[in-house]
């Protein structure tokens, strides 16, 4: 049996924790900021062995995830030649719109350190855009309430309808 396999990444405060969540309590099997250099071997790990019951996986993958984010482009490279079909997530928001949670929050952009958000922010665009130009879905989070994001994941994961992202301007 194949493992249905998501990564789940995007920005940083742009909804990820909030999907993970949401997919575990879908019966996924949910692994968060697993350095880069052990994806391929926990992919082969449940997706090897008629023993394993799991059958969907979802992973987060983020700028916090050890090791440099551009090891991981030959690793998918590597499961898509070993036949393991996967998917992309991409959530992300405006500028502003993560700016405002993060202030919200009180916490600090993983890329900021002392600096300001917004330079935070823009390194980490920089780093994931070869993610988001081979994500599957993209999800614009800046408009959305937990219940619109949610509903955006039921009818991904659940429906498999094909997706039409809607923006608002």
């Amino acid at each position: 049996m194949a493992v249905e396999l998501v990564f789940v990444t995007g920005m940083s405060g742009a909804g990820k924790t909030t999907a993970l969540k949401f997919m575990e309590d879908l019966g996924y099997f949910c692994v968060d900021n697993l350095p880069i250099p052990l994806i391929d071997k926990f992919v082969q790990l449940v997706s090897d062995g008629e023993e394993s019951k799991i059958n969907q996986v979802a992973m987060g993958v983020d700028i916090r995830s050890k090791g440099s984010l551009s090891g991981l482009r030959p690793i998918l490279s590597d499961l898509r030649e070993m036949g393991i079909d996967y998917r992309i997530l991409f959530l992300d928001a405006e500028d502003s719109t993560l700016i405002k949670r993060y202030k919200e929050t009180r916490r600090n952009h993983p890329l900021a350190g002392s600096g300001r958000i917004e330079a935070g922010i823009n390194r980490e665009r920089e780093s994931l855009t070869f993610l988001k130009e081979e994500a599957d879905y993209i999800i614009d989070t800046s408009q959305l309430l937990t219940r619109d994001l949610l509903a955006e994941l039921r009818r991904i994961l659940i429906g498999r309808e094909n997706f039409r992202n809607l923006m608002i301007t």
